[in-house]
């Protein structure tokens, strides 16, 4: 196992607290920990309060499996309150990452307290972190992959900042080190459709700073609604191939994994996160792979 995802970002680091030092002392020795037995790659994010947002788990699919949807009115009419018991109601027992019981009692606080922050302010405290713990990470030989905002646009007045090429460019710049890239999540960047998601490959692979991809597809329904697909590209909207082939002609040599698949087959999982589904995406990526491979001999 060389990839550990994810590693949490205190939110007193994000919000720029004085006592944001602590936490980072304590992710820096999380790194040093994690390098020590082997770990190559960790996964996290910097989206505050909300790591991911969607407004069913288990949205029936006209051949009868179930998916995550998002839409966005629902959610807007949501607070964070009934987006987690809604979310608990279909979530099979299973614990959701990002929806903590933990961190439940905090958000409506939480949400507050960044109305009055500014972007240029969230990219300073950004700036912060990295600076701090990159060089722990070259120390550990750790790369930094940072993920996504999922949806990747504004919500409930939060900052935004990882959702575009724009964007990914700037906080790429914050700190030059190749320790510090990038999770390249297509479903989170794709559920924009101005995002070319073969040129960010194209562009952030060609450079190195992609350490990590979570390679899935979505459907989408209008310019802020998706349904979550199956991974074969005539199931959504994502030409899978091209973005593939993106990866494969940089040289791509960092970890991939399929993203959130179906739930099919009658199997009862945390949704987003069953075997089967999974499991063919992943062999679909493998074939694609091959067949760029041997085309471009």
């Amino acid at each position: 196992m060389e990839v550990i995802e994810s590693v949490n970002i205190h939110e007193d680091i994000k919000k720029g607290l004085p006592s944001r030092d602590r936490y980072i002392e304590n992710y820096i020795a999380t790194i040093g920990n994690l390098g020590r037995v082997g770990i190559k790659c960790l996964c996290y994010n910097f989206m505050p309060v909300i790591d991911w947002a969607r407004s069913d788990l288990a949205h029936q699919l006209p051949d009868g499996s179930t998916v995550l949807s998002y839409r966005h009115s629902e959610v807007l009419r949501m607070n964070p309150s009934t987006m987690a018991d809604a979310m608990a109601s279909k979530a099979r027992g299973y614990s959701l990452p990002g929806w903590e019981p933990e961190r439940l009692g905090a958000m409506g606080t939480d949400i507050e307290f960044y109305q009055s922050m500014s972007r240029e302010d969230y990219w300073k405290n950004m700036k912060y972190f990295l600076d701090a713990v990159i060089p722990a990470a070259e120390k550990a030989d750790v790369r930094m992959a940072i993920h996504p905002d999922d949806p990747p646009w504004p919500l409930y007045g939060l900052p935004k900042v990882i959702s575009g090429a724009g964007n990914i460019r700037t906080f790429l710049e914050l700190n030059p080190s190749p320790y510090n890239g990038l999770t390249l999540c297509t479903g989170s960047l794709g559920a924009d459709r101005a995002n070319d998601l073969p040129a960010i490959v194209r562009e952030f692979a060609g450079q190195g700073r992609i350490h990590f991809a979570h390679i899935r597809n979505i459907h989408h329904l209008t310019g802020v609604d998706f349904d979550e697909s199956a991974h074969l590209s005539s199931c959504g909207d994502l030409d899978m191939y091209a973005i593939v082939k993106e990866f494969h002609d940089a040289g791509f040599a960092g970890y991939i994994r399929p993203d959130h698949g179906r739930m099919i087959w009658g199997e009862k999982a945390r949704p987003g996160y069953g075997l089967y589904d999974r499991a063919l995406g992943s062999q679909y990526l493998i074939g694609l792979w091959e067949g760029i491979d041997k085309d471009g001999r």
